[in-house]
């Protein structure tokens, strides 16, 4: 299978995304209001699930012509896509609801939708060029391993 046109991947990306918005704002709104646990923990594990949630679906629909050989491969991308993806994710969504929500007073979901657009580049960025840098066929080819992890 060729490589996804960066425009289709791009759209593929975002529509994967606009899922996880929707799993994040669910776990956001659960945490603060049904647990009443405070905007920034709640933000942190809220993204972490979206996090999860997003890995499976790039795996099997945004990079499926980058798919993993078996699990521990699986395994090892998905670490290598939490750890990139969760600093940008976590890290900048921290630090826009910081801004936000605690300076700003903007209300909390709001807030963090505005907070998941400004990742969401740079998000794609990481993804592509580090995360599902290469398919099985590429690493087969060059003999280089697709993740350092």
């Amino acid at each position: 299978m060729k490589s996804a046109p960066a425009c289709a991947r791009w759209l593929k990306f975002n529509l994967v995304g606009a899922f996880g918005i929707g799993v994040q704002l669910g776990v956001l709104v659960l945490l603060t209001t049904t647990w009443q646990l405070g905007y920034s923990w709640a933000t942190a594990l809220a993204v972490e699930v979206a996090i999860l949630h997003n890995f499976v679906w790039h795996e099997k629909f945004t990079w499926i012509d980058k798919g993993s050989r078996d699990i521990s491969e699986t395994l090892r991308r998905f670490l290598w896509f939490d750890a990139t993806t969760g600093v940008v994710s976590i890290g900048g969504n921290l630090i826009l609801m910081r801004l936000l929500v605690g300076h700003l007073h903007v209300p909390q979901v709001q807030a963090n939708l505005m907070s998941i657009s400004g990742c969401s580049v740079a998000n794609f960025f990481v993804s592509d060029k580090y995360v599902f840098r290469y398919s099985r066929r590429d690493e087969a080819r060059s003999g280089v391993r697709a993740h350092p992890v």
